[in-house]
């Protein structure tokens, strides 16, 4: 891995384990050139009247690595066509090029709230796309005390869309409680009678998704929960919780899981222990070719998550125009050849859409009136979003995207699942 090392995070070139290498830009350190005697409203830091600069914390080392890396390129991609392009015309006549600096927390918190301290000092205009709930929680009071936008981030917490306890938050992936409810729909719409295991990881992420889960399935009859346990995400192996989950026989197992290498063990082990039942799976740990294909997916009678993306992976999608759009620009722009492992290569090009739309209707160079104007984004199809999905930003409460789509895996990719079997 070649990385360029600096106090407080790591920005440069990234190299991801030969598959991906990004060249981060650089950016503008004034605050712009508005302001003061004349009466023009003053620029927020990051701003100019030629550039902003947005700043991402992630992963890009360690367990978590793949999916990280995928946020800065994602994101990479799309505005590197866009500045290629001539940039963004913004809200207030002014043509900005959009430029990204990418620090390295390798999901550590404490690492994370280093990284946004750093950016604070590089006077990055806004912090957008990281992975992970600690890691965003690490830094999201820091951020609303210096009034720094920390917007559009990989995290299902409802906390980051909750206006009054997070004025300078949004999330952009669904809310936990919605994936997991999405499941439960689909299941009490069963004609059959289903017995169902849950394991969850023991923090919000997976008390959100049973609580979507569970409310789903209140007073439905055909669903029966026969078994439930948690794990804690240090954890290194889910062994013994897999074989008690086992000796109930389930037929379906909702596994709450966020951490890549667990999912795919558990896959193994219950092959192993002989427990065959349908699978729930997150949006973030459901990879087809980073997750199942190594953990024999195919061996259990289906495998379910949800999705809001088009998985370029899948040819439902091979002449899809948006997919060939992205796979070109995530090559030519974020040095990313390959086909993406994870669905968050394609979320944060979504975010970077999105942004754009954000910075279209700010009439001033201001931190505030960015606010205002991704606050009022209703009804946006972004590229590569599914039929039936779209980015809404004006619910408090709801994330930038808070509808998905259940599916089922095929052996290569997913496709719609309208029912349960």
């Amino acid at each position: 891995m070649n990385i360029r090392r600096r106090r407080g995070g790591i920005v440069g070139i990234v190299a991801m384990t030969g598959i991906l290498a990004l060249a981060v830009s650089g950016c503008a350190r004034d605050g712009g050139d508005s302001g003061g005697d004349d009466g023009e409203t003053a620029a927020s830091p990051g701003i100019t009247d030629t550039s902003i600069t947005l700043g991402i914390t992630t992963p890009l080392s360690g367990a978590t690595a793949g999916p990280g890396t995928c946020t800065v390129a994602g994101v990479t991609a799309y505005f590197g066509a866009v500045n290629a392009a001539g940039g963004v015309e913004f809200g207030d006549g002014v043509t900005r090029t959009v430029e990204i600096e990418a620090y390295d927390d390798a999901y550590d918190p404490q690492q994370s709230l280093a990284n946004f301290q750093q950016m604070v000092s590089d006077d990055v205009f806004a912090v957008t796309a990281g992975l992970g709930t600690p890691t965003n929680r690490a830094f999201r009071d820091a951020a609303i005390d210096e009034e720094v936008p920390q917007v559009l981030v990989m995290t299902g917490d409802p906390l980051f869309s909750n206006t009054e306890e997070s004025p300078w938050q949004l999330g952009f992936v669904p809310i936990y409680q919605n994936e997991g409810a999405a499941f439960g729909e689909l299941l009490a719409s069963s004609s059959e009678d289903l017995t169902v295991a849950i394991l969850s990881q023991n923090d919000d992420y997976g008390e959100g998704y049973v609580e979507g889960f569970k409310e789903a399935i209140e007073g439905v009859d055909n669903i029966e929960i026969v078994g439930e346990l948690t794990y804690e995400a240090t954890d290194t192996s889910v062994d013994a919780q897999l074989t008690e989950l086992a000796a109930t026989d389930a037929d379906v197992f909702f596994n709450a899981m966020s951490i890549t290498p667990l999912v795919i063990s558990s896959l193994l082990k219950t092959q192993e222990i002989g427990w065959l039942p349908s699978w729930f799976l997150p949006s973030n740990t459901s990879s087809p070719v980073a997750i199942l294909q190594p953990g024999n997916a195919t061996a259990f009678p289906g495998v379910y998550s949800v999705s809001f993306a088009k998985a370029p992976a899948s040819p439902a999608f091979a002449e899809d125009e948006d997919v060939q759009t992205f796979l070109s620009d995530l090559a030519e722009y974020a040095d990313y050849p390959d086909m993406p492992a994870f669905p968050h290569c394609m979320w944060s090009y979504m975010v970077g859409a999105t942004l754009e739309q954000a910075f279209q209707g700010m009439t001033e160079p201001t931190r505030e009136n960015f606010l205002e104007s991704l606050r009022s984004i209703s009804d946006f199809q972004a590229p590569l979003m599914l039929e039936g999905t779209y980015v809404d930003t004006t619910v408090d409460g709801q994330p930038a995207v808070s509808t998905v789509v259940v599916q089922k895996y095929n052996g290569t990719g997913y496709a719609n699942a309208d029912t349960f079997g």
